[in-house]
């Protein structure tokens, strides 16, 4: 770590008060401006209410039990696929004072099956919207995005924006549904630990050591990566830039050609010569969203942003610097999941294969050891943020968590943002679920309460006068 985050001394914090207040980045959360508005965060008693949005859509609405003036603002959590009724945002925004909809989609929560098809979430996610629009007390509604949620969230706002048109043109994989018209838009976003987008996080997945796509097991070892040979080991790995180098271009050229397997069956399904009429059963050998991804395992990538930004700090204070993960070894082959399982293949269907999981690269597909990540087509997919979010106007913040490996999305998403009002900043020690990484710590209490930290920026964010007030 540099002298800057170690002492944190008070010009550095001046440093970053006045470039948040004057790049658009951002301001201070409550608790690094005044102990009185820091007290704001304190504990709320909070009500909660069941709601049905619909056939496989439940909700459930948090609320301060004596509404403030922030509780007209609501915030709507949904993630791509898993459930999130009792998500850490639901319960730690609403003792802040806001209204919450934290709401499942009916895509299946146990993963044996990758259904979720992106129009049919961004209808059901339609329906939390359209909720607290009616909703009695609330004038704002903020959409939340946490992991494979900002795909929703962003897919979701950008179509609200843009009408169909932003997801059918000549680019996209699959042409979204005439339906997704008339969402009503929301009036900002925030992003916390998104990653780069459901479609993105298959292709980092995609394991190019399968040599045949009807089987699993039959793996090529050079380009394995839990081969030793490869300098995989399980307590700290790190691979050659050779390897990386011939892994990452093998996998994107299987990327591209399961996309071209992918088109021939819809073409065929069109034609009617389909193994069904609508549409039939699709399998990705290792290609699983959470499986065979190389920056968990080495560290050395994806490891640190490419230009300074806002980094928080344990006691609320922000530093802008080039910010760094802290995070440590994710796993071996039981945690990432070798090819040869079940669990590590993606399971879904033609059609939505192309609609949720697809994204097309280039051949300098590729990267390093900073967020920078090149020769993906963003604009392929509506199933990845740094393309939606070129289609969103509101308000908008977005979030890293430094003791994850998802955390450096938010510089490539933020690069991308078009709203005027666009804030970015990292929370320093924080796990994917913003608890803090006890095991990324040099000394004990190093990085303090990151839940806290995290919930109390956004805080700070949302309340800002004039921006929903």
């Amino acid at each position: 770590m540099t002298s800057i985050l170690r002492t944190r001394p008070r010009t550095a914090v001046l440093v970053a008060a006045l470039t948040l207040g004057s790049s658009g980045v951002g301001t201070l959360p409550a608790s690094a401006q005044a102990p009185a508005a820091a007290a704001s965060a304190s504990p709320k008693a909070t009500k909660t209410t069941f709601v049905s949005l619909g056939m496989g859509v439940p909700a459930v609405l948090y609320e301060p039990v004596n509404p403030g003036p922030k509780a007209q603002i609501a915030f709507f959590v949904m993630h791509a696929s898993a459930d999130y009724l009792t998500f850490s945002a639901c319960s730690e925004l609403s003792k802040r004072g806001y209204r919450v909809l934290c709401a499942n989609n009916s895509t299946d929560k146990a993963s044996t099956f990758n259904d979720g098809l992106m129009d049919d979430v961004l209808l059901q996610a339609k329906q939390g919207v359209a909720y607290l629009r009616r909703l009695p007390g609330v004038s704002k509604v903020v959409l939340f995005g946490h992991s494979g949620g900002a795909t929703t969230m962003t897919a979701y706002q950008a179509i609200a924006e843009n009408g169909p048109a932003f997801c059918q043109d000549a680019a996209k994989l699959h042409k979204c549904s005439d339906a997704l018209a008339g969402l009503p838009p929301a009036d900002g976003i925030v992003l916390a630990d998104a990653n780069w987008g459901q479609a993105a996080m298959v292709l980092f997945s995609i394991d190019p050591a399968v040599r045949d796509e009807a089987n699993g097991q039959d793996l090529d070892p050079p380009l394995d990566m839990y081969n030793l040979a490869n300098g995989y080991n399980p307590q700290g790995t790190h691979f050659s830039p050779d390897f990386v180098h011939r892994f990452l271009a093998a996998q994107g050229a299987r990327a591209n050609a399961i996309i071209g397997r992918a088109e021939k069956r819809l073409a065929a399904i069109d034609a009617g010569q389909g193994t069904l009429a609508d549409d039939e059963l699709f399998l990705v050998p290792g290609g699983s969203v959470v499986a065979n991804k190389l920056f968990p395992a080495d560290t050395s990538l994806l490891s640190h942003t490419v230009k300074p930004w806002p980094l928080v700090h344990s006691d609320g204070t922000v530093t802008t610097q080039i910010v760094h993960s802290v995070r440590v070894p994710s796993g071996g082959p039981m945690g990432l999941m070798p090819s040869n399982t079940y669990r590590a293949a993606l399971k879904t269907t033609v059609k939505n294969y192309l609609s949720s999981w697809a994204i097309r690269v280039t051949d300098d597909y590729g990267y390093g050891e900073d967020s920078t990540i090149h020769g993906v087509d963003w604009h392929s997919t509506y199933a990845a943020p740094p393309g939606n979010v070129e289609g969103i106007t509101v308000p908008f913040l977005t979030l890293g968590m430094t003791g994850n490996w998802e955390g450096m999305a938010a510089e490539t998403i933020y690069g991308h943002a078009k709203s005027r009002d666009k804030s970015i900043a990292f929370i320093e020690g924080a796990t994917h679920m913003y608890t803090t990484c006890r095991r990324c710590e040099s000394t004990p209490g190093q990085f303090g309460d990151t839940l806290k930290t995290t919930y109390d920026f956004i805080d700070g964010w949302a309340s800002k006068p004039g921006r929903f007030q």
